[in-house]
């Protein structure tokens, strides 16, 4: 039985309290010893911990993860997680696994099978890069695209075109119909580039499902109609 890495989002200025959920959920695994507690710098992660009011001898229990730390702690994260533990990954300021190395490990744990989640967030579009483990140094957001020929076929030659990864919206009515049209459009040589769509991102009806295009389309097939966000991968 595999486990859980749950991103946590934190406020950029020190002194502001953390979302309700959030601090509801660290409160609940802070000594919990099932959990790895992942901080990006132990001072600024215990000064934070400790104005949002969690158990001081959690402390302790933080594990260093950061750029330094991440080849040597990957592995162990992950190997407990294979094991049915579970993990939270915050930052000193913001969304963790966005432009850090919380992308990694979020990576891997896609590749290991291993659920990803995370509190609640504001923006959907830098949530689903952050859940989505792809490589986002340079990054597209394509928004929706024409719905009409030829600007809308134009569009889709250019999101295959370029090499940084995207971000594309469409209705959820419309969704399959829009994974098909990608997947009729792709170029030949890149068969193998991945995609991964986020479905009712910090809702009870949460799904992220991440593969080769065709594969989506199939584990897609006979789901709800839910709002959505898809982000295909930059090109090798």
């Amino acid at each position: 039985m595999k486990g859980l890495l749950t991103l946590i989002p934190t406020p950029l200025k020190a002194d502001l309290p953390l979302e309700p959920v959030a601090l509801s959920l660290l409160h609940k695994v802070a000594l919990d010893p099932h959990v790895t507690l992942l901080v990006e710098e132990h001072k600024v992660a215990r000064q934070r911990w400790l104005k949002w009011g969690l158990p001081r001898e959690a402390i302790e229990r933080f594990v260093l993860f950061n750029e330094h730390t991440v080849q040597e702690v990957e592995p162990q994260i992950i190997e407990s997680l294979k094991a049915g533990e579970e993990a939270i990954l915050f930052s000193d300021g913001g969304l963790p696994a966005f432009c850090d190395p919380g992308q990694s490990l979020v990576n891997r744990c896609h590749e290991k099978s291993i659920k990803v989640t995370s509190t609640p967030f504001p923006n959907s579009i830098a949530l689903a890069v952050s859940l989505s483990g792809f490589s986002h140094q340079r990054f597209i957001f394509c928004g929706f695209l024409p719905q009409k020929d030829p600007e809308r076929g134009q569009a889709i030659q250019e999101v295959w075109k370029s090499r940084e990864t995207q971000i594309l919206m469409e209705t959820p009515y419309r969704r399959q119909k829009f994974l098909e049209e990608l997947l009729k459009s792709r170029p030949q040589n890149q068969k193998n580039r991945r995609v991964f769509i986020a479905l009712e991102l910090n809702g009870q009806k949460e799904l992220l499902v991440r593969g080769e295009l065709s594969e989506v389309i199939k584990k897609c097939q006979e789901l709800e109609k839910l709002e959505y966000v898809l982000v295909i991968d930059c090109q090798p």
